[in-house]
C-alpha cells in the first residue's frame, strides 16, 4: 500500500526526468543542456539571439582610439567574451599593446571572477570586483567614490545599460561605451517558434533565461506572432521561468511575470534550483495502492518513470483535476489536442496510457459514464474534494 510520507527515488533517473525544460541561451547553452540532461530532463534548444561581435564596427574603432587619445579613470569591464573580443580586435587593427597600456594605469573594475579572469589573461590586473557579480553592486562603489569630473568606460555587454549609464551621468561623470558586441535576434526563427508553441500548449514545464536580451528577446517574438498575452499566462502558471539572477528577470518582471532565481548566479545553481522547484510542482496521489506522480511527459508510479504520449498526459491531467470523480468521455475527448469529435480518440488514447503506465487498474472506466482514478479509499478527504 503507497504510503503517503514516502518520497520518490530520484536516484535511478534523476531529479528532472519527466520534465521538458526550454534553454534561451546563445553562449553556453551546450553547458546547460548537459547539465539538465544529466539530471534526467528533456531540453528543448532554441537561442532567443545571437550575439553579433563589432570587431570591424567603426563604433568600436572610435571608442577604443578615444580611450588610447583621453585616458578614462576607470573602466568597467561586464563580461569576458566581451573583454577579450575588444582586446582581440584593438590586435587586429594594430593598437593591441596601445589599449593595454592605457589599461594597465586605469581603476579597472571587473563585473565577475570570469571578468576577472579574462583581465588578468590579459596580462592586466583588476582592482576591485563585486561578490554579487551585479552591476549595481559596481555602480554603487562608484557613486560612494563619486564620479563627478570623472571619465569613466563601459565595456557594454549587447545592451546598453541605460540605468547604470544614466546615474553615472547624472552623478557628473563623463561616460564613453565601448560596444563590443550586439545582441540581435535569430537568423533562424524556427526554433524560437517552436519554443514559443511547447509553452503555449504547456509542452514546457520550465524555461531558462541567462540573459535579459533572451528573455526581451522571447517576448518580442511573441508580440510580433500575436501571442505575447498567451505567453505570459503560460509562464505565469504552468512553465516554470527561471532566470540566472535578477538582472535576467527584469524583462519578465515588467510584465507582471513572477521568477524564480538562485542565490548564486551560476547555472550549476539554477540547474539545481530546478531540481528543487518542479518535481515540488509535480502532483502526487495515492492511487490502486501506487504513488503516482504525475510530471510533465511522464508519469512515476512507486519511483518508476513511465514515458507517457502526450495524448495521454493530457487524459491523465483531466481525470487529475478530479482525482476519484467520473470524468465524461466528452470532456476528456476535449482535453485531447487536435481530436475532433469522434469519442473513439478517446477510448484509443486511453488504452495506450494504460499500458504507458504499465498498471491498467489506475483508471477505472465507468460504463456509460467516463473514466475515473482509482483513488484509494483511506486517501485524504482533499483529493476527493479536488
Amino acid at each position: 500500500m503507497y504510503d503517503e510520507t514516502q518520497r520518490p527515488d530520484d536516484s535511478r533517473h534523476g531529479p528532472l526526468a519527466g520534465f521538458t525544460v526550454g534553454v534561451t541561451a546563445a553562449r553556453r547553452a551546450d553547458e546547460l543542456g548537459a547539465l539538465l540532461q544529466r539530471r534526467g530532463a528533456a531540453v528543448l534548444h532554441a537561442p532567443a539571439l545571437r550575439i553579433v561581435p563589432l570587431a570591424d564596427d567603426g563604433e568600436l574603432l572610435a571608442a577604443t582610439k578615444e580611450i588610447i587619445d583621453q585616458v578614462p579613470d576607470v573602466v568597467v569591464a561586464t563580461t569576458a567574451i566581451g573583454f577579450r573580443g575588444w582586446v582581440e580586435a584593438a590586435d587586429g587593427w594594430g593598437l593591441g599593446e596601445p589599449l593595454l597600456g592605457r589599461l594597465r594605469g586605469v581603476e579597472l573594475l571587473a563585473r565577475g571572477p570570469k571578468v576577472k579572469g579574462a583581465i588578468r589573461a590579459a596580462g592586466l590586473t583588476e582592482e576591485w570586483s563585486p561578490s554579487s557579480e551585479s552591476m549595481a553592486e559596481v555602480l554603487d562603489r562608484l557613486l560612494e567614490e563619486g564620479v563627478d569630473g570623472r571619465r569613466i568606460a563601459v565595456q557594454l555587454h549587447g545592451e546598453p545599460l541605460p540605468g547604470f549609464v544614466e546615474a553615472l551621468r547624472e552623478g557628473g561623470a563623463e561616460v564613453v561605451l565601448v560596444p563590443v558586441y550586439r545582441w540581435m535576434p535569430p537568423e533562424d526563427l524556427g526554433p524560437v517558434d517552436r519554443l514559443l508553441d511547447a509553452a503555449l500548449s504547456r509542452g514546457l514545464d520550465a524555461v531558462t533565461f541567462t540573459s535579459a536580451p533572451a528573455a526581451a528577446s522571447l517576448l518580442n517574438r511573441a508580440e510580433e506572432r500575436g501571442l505575447v498575452a498567451e505567453l505570459l499566462a503560460a509562464l505565469s502558471g504552468d512553465v516554470l521561468p527561471a532566470c540566472v539572477g535578477p538582472v535576467t528577470a527584469l524583462p519578465l518582471q515588467a510584465r507582471g511575470v513572477e521568477t524564480v532565481q538562485p542565490e548564486r548566479f551560476r547555472l550549476g545553481p539554477l540547474v539545481q534550483l530546478l531540481c528543487q522547484e518542479l518535481p515540488g510542482r509535480a502532483r502526487a496521489l495515492p492511487i490502486a495502492g501506487h504513488r503516482v506522480e504525475i510530471r510533465g511527459h511522464a508519469v512515476l508510479v512507486d519511483g518508476d518513470l513511465k514515458p507517457v504520449p502526450p495524448a495521454g498526459m493530457s487524459l491523465l491531467r483531466a481525470l487529475s483535476r478530479r482525482p476519484g470523480w467520473v470524468v465524461a468521455r466528452a470532456e476528456l475527448l476535449r482535453a485531447l489536442p487536435g481530436a475532433g469529435r469522434d469519442e473513439h480518440a478517446v477510448e484509443t488514447a486511453m488504452a495506450r496510457l494504460r499500458t504507458a503506465l504499465g498498471a491498467p487498474k489506475l483508471i477505472q472506466t465507468v460504463v456509460k459514464r467516463g473514466y475515473r482514478l482509482a483513488l484509494d479509499p483511506a486517501a485524504d478527504a482533499k483529493y476527493a474534494d479536488a
